[in-house]
């Protein structure tokens, strides 16, 4: 997005991204807070398959890139950390994650760091 752009905004309710092969890319962002990170995982893993197959097949639905924002108290209640890690190196440039901490009293381990702000 750039300043002055339109964005869609969706907060609560049913959460799903179910796009069609001649469907438009778009770009993601998914923001999530404490436990509400559950549905956009399972969004995110969902994202991280369409673009396994989008690079093994070539064809099938074009999918943009994605940022998540991801907010907790502390790095330990940062639920699937790992694994969003894991996506990121995956598929770099095209899945990011920005983790933002509020009370975080501890240092923060060299993995994350360059992803947390607090």
């Amino acid at each position: 997005c750039a300043l002055d752009s339109e964005v869609a905004l969706r907060v609560g309710g049913d959460f799903f991204f179910d796009p069609q092969p001649g469907d438009s890319p778009v770009k993601l962002v998914l923001i999530a807070g404490g436990v509400g990170i559950n549905p956009l995982f399972s969004i995110l893993l969902h994202i991280a398959d369409l673009h396994g197959y989008q690079e093994g097949k070539g064809n099938g639905y074009k999918m943009g890139t994605v940022k998540l924002y991801y907010s907790a108290k502390n790095t330990s209640e940062l639920l699937f950390k790992k694994n969003i890690l894991g996506l990121m190196n995956a598929f770099p440039g095209k899945i990011t994650c920005h983790f933002h901490v509020t009370q975080q009293s501890s240092q923060i381990c060299e993995e994350l760091q360059p992803h947390v702000t607090g």
